[in-house]
């Protein structure tokens, strides 16, 4: 499931790779990072909109290299176009900023009712949707219970986990309720008070009252001001709460809920293969996460509107299969099947849940992947736990819950927040010296939305295409690196520091920053793009050993 984090729900020592032209990878020490004026204040509206795009030791914010490296490597240089598939919610093929960056599958005639191509899809133009017209969904394990797939021990953890998750939710629910309530009369009253439609902060504390309500209802909103810099804000962040887990209860962990009846397939039989269509726009507005995703990867740079993707030689394939719930593995296994087989050399799979009884099939998928030599950027997940850990169950995944993986072409990314230190690693990230591989940025990231719009959003679902964005920068430049190659080269040219991090937000989960993921480092485009052309050139070789 797409899981968003919401942001109102209550000494450095690396490497940087110097030299296109080295014969070797040159190892600079910046000794003395601590001494430079880190960004402990706040970003600027322009650093915040970008910071996935900065350079540590220029700018003391743990992005990328991005801008680095298009000002000082890719200059003039776009590369081969790479097709990435983003596996995902579906995304607005008509915004402003990715209208130019679609895939088209040029052997298919659009809307003609007809498999032009013979590749076993009708009209997918521009990719497919394998959800049809179904939008809400149950999460995997309210499936299960319902329909009483998987064994007896997933069946009891799968109740025991709805016996805990319904009343917690039902009374978050009416805590938002209540709280949404308070403030809107608080507001409405306020502003009776004034005699106006808007105040701030400091009109607020100006009211001068012996009327005990309204004295209380100015206590509330002044509260409130601690968590966002209005209260309009404040009321569309409780909004956003009380929809969230209105749905969760109606849909999600509803076990008499079907979702998937107005697909009309068996999402239980890889062999019933009739159904969805060849559109693969979002269904609703709401639906953005997959929008979102692709502008990170590849909208539009510098046509001066919205935002600059990570990449500039990309063509986004859509892949409508993650709904408003727990993904089924039956889409999730056609999806990559459908992206290797039209072409994709990266799909971006920014989802994940903790139940996948038909896991095998995801695998096998994963496996035909890399036989094509295509790469998978997995997001981590966003439930702050250590992935290393049997009890913390992560699907899909590339190692099956045993000590070796099984394949080489998955790359799992957790989420950096903007300020470098004790803090970088996001607090809802997942993490793991095993089973994470990478993190790149993906706490407060600015990209598209339906209806050309956009907006700030976080999870590791934003660090997974904030990769791929990078990865397609590599095989562009360098069509010769293959899957495994491509993530070598994503996993050792990062960037690492000395620093202990918080992990989970917990103040007392500290661990150094090189223990988090299995390479101890964080995603740097403009290393990347070093290490590739060392790599190509023979100049250098990769760590066999570091998968």
């Amino acid at each position: 499931m797409i899981k968003l984090t919401k942001t109102a729900l209550v000494a450095f020592s690396g490497s940087f790779l110097v030299g296109c032209g080295a014969t070797t990878l040159v190892s600079t020490p910046v000794e003395n990072i601590d001494a430079l004026p880190l960004k402990v204040m706040e970003l600027t509206d322009a650093e915040k909109q970008s910071w996935g795009h900065k350079d540590l030791q220029t700018d003391t914010i743990p992005g990328m290299s991005v801008e680095k490296a298009y000002a000082d490597i890719l200059k003039n240089k776009k590369g081969s176009t790479v097709i990435v598939a983003v596996l995902d919610s579906g995304m607005d093929l008509d915004h402003e900023d990715l209208d130019g960056v679609l895939w088209t599958n040029t052997k298919e005639i659009p809307n003609n009712g007809k498999d032009d191509d013979n590749n076993g899809f009708v009209d997918d133009v521009h990719g497919y949707n394998f959800l049809g017209d179904s939008y809400n969904e149950q999460l995997e394990y309210a499936r299960m219970l319902r329909l009483k797939v998987g064994d007896a021990a997933s069946l009891a953890k799968a109740q025991k986990l709805i016996d805990e998750e319904y009343p917690k939710t039902l009374q978050q629910k009416q805590q938002y309720d209540q709280m949404y309530l308070i403030v809107g009369n608080a507001d409405k009253a306020v502003k009776k008070e004034l005699g106006q439609e808007s105040y701030t902060k400091q009109d607020l504390a100006k009211i001068q009252t012996t009327d005990q309500e309204l004295l209380q209802y100015v206590g509330v909103l002044k509260q409130m001001y601690q968590y966002e810099d209005s209260i309009d804000e404040v009321l569309a962040q409780l909004k956003e709460g009380v929809a969230y887990f209105t749905e969760k209860l109606n849909y999600n962990i509803n076990v008499d809920f079907n979702g998937r009846e107005v697909v009309g397939d068996n999402p239980y039989d890889l062999t019933d293969v009739n159904y969805g269509n060849g559109n693969p726009k979002n269904l609703v507005e709401d639906e953005s996460h997959g929008t979102h995703v692709a502008g990170i990867i590849a909208a539009e740079r510098n046509n001066g509107i919205g935002v600059d993707g990570v990449a500039n030689n990309v063509k986004i394939m859509s892949i409508r299969a993650v709904p408003n719930g727990d993904e089924y593995d039956k889409d999730i296994a056609r999806g990559i099947r459908y992206a290797v087989d039209n072409g994709a050399a990266i799909i971006n799979c920014s989802f994940g849940k903790s139940f996948s009884p038909k896991a095998e099939w995801v695998y096998d998928a994963i496996t035909y992947a890399a036989s094509k030599n295509v790469l998978i950027v997995h997001a981590a997940g966003n439930d702050g736990n250590d992935l290393d850990y049997a009890n913390n169950p992560n699907f899909p995944n590339d190692h099956k819950f045993m000590s070796t993986e099984f394949t080489d072409n998955v790359i799992t990314v957790g989420a950096l927040s903007p300020s470098y230190g004790s803090k970088m690693i996001a607090s809802f990230s997942n993490y793991g010296n095993q089973n994470v591989d990478v993190f790149a940025p993906g706490d407060n990231i600015y990209s598209t939305m339906p209806n050309n719009k956009y907006e700030f959003q976080g999870g590791t679902s934003m660090a997974a295409p904030a990769v791929s964005g990078v990865a397609a920068l590599l095989k562009g430049q360098y069509p010769q690196l293959n899957a495994k190659q491509l993530k070598q080269i994503l996993m050792q040219s990062g960037i690492t520091t000395k620093t202990s991090v918080i992990l989970a937000g917990e103040e007392g989960n500290t661990k150094p920053f090189k223990q988090a993921s299995k390479s101890g480092k964080m995603v740097n485009a403009y290393n990347a793009l070093i290490m590739a052309d060392n790599f190509t050139k023979g100049k250098i070789n990769l760590d066999q050993n570091a998968k």
